[in-house]
């Protein structure tokens, strides 16, 4: 009966003692830094402080979706022009093939960037004040 040898037992005690020694650097880093640690309660402690401004109002302001669409979009193009720059770090070796390729890549891109110019998605106006205007 062939079984398949797992690693001895003699090879595991780096790594069971490189764990250990994890645990208890992090277990004193913790206890020194309870222990070491200023302890204070005052009103000023649990204030909001943002780079030497105080916060005014509430924490909960909705943005507009248009906001998050605008970030989709950058994503979106922003991996997209990954995959060509890497298409013109290899060039040369992808041929003619990878030129037609990133022809039709190209073009499924441009496609959609009309349909959403179309669709009216790159708009920050509503309806209502692209008449006026």
């Amino acid at each position: 009966m062939n079984s398949i040898p797992g690693p001895p037992s003699s090879s595991l005690w780096p790594l069971a003692l490189y764990f250990a020694a994890v645990l208890l650097l992090v277990t004193a880093m913790l206890s020194l830094s309870y222990f070491l640690g200023e302890r204070h309660r005052e009103k000023q402690t649990d204030e909001p402080y943002e780079s030497g401004i105080l916060s005014t109002g509430t924490a909960r302001v909705r943005f507009d979706v248009k906001f998050y669409l605008i970030a989709m979009f950058f994503v979106i193009f922003d991996l997209e022009s990954v995959f060509v720059y890497a298409w013109a770090v290899s060039v040369r070796e992808a041929g003619w093939a990878g030129y037609a390729e990133m022809l039709i890549f190209i073009g499924v891109l441009a496609a959609a960037l009309v349909y959403l110019w179309r669709l009216g998605a790159l708009e920050w106006r509503t309806p209502e004040k692209r008449v006026r205007s």
